[in-house]
């Protein structure tokens, strides 16, 4: 292995081990959609998909 990618899977696992215990407490702390959020979560979603599928079938 290259000096390069040792340095960058130092990084990785030092990003990983001081980021994961916040992960965790924002995952156990944040606040709980609703239905009418969801939806509006996925109604732009769905539109974005059949735009595409629609250039698609246009090429």
């Amino acid at each position: 292995m290259d000096w390069m990618q040792i340095i960058a899977a130092l990084a990785l696992v030092m990003f990983i081990v001081v980021l994961f215990p916040r992960t965790r407490h924002m995952i156990k702390n944040s606040p709980k959609g609703t239905s009418s959020d969801w939806m509006s979560f996925v109604i732009p979603i769905a539109a974005v998909v059949l735009f595409i599928m629609l250039l698609i079938k246009l090429v």
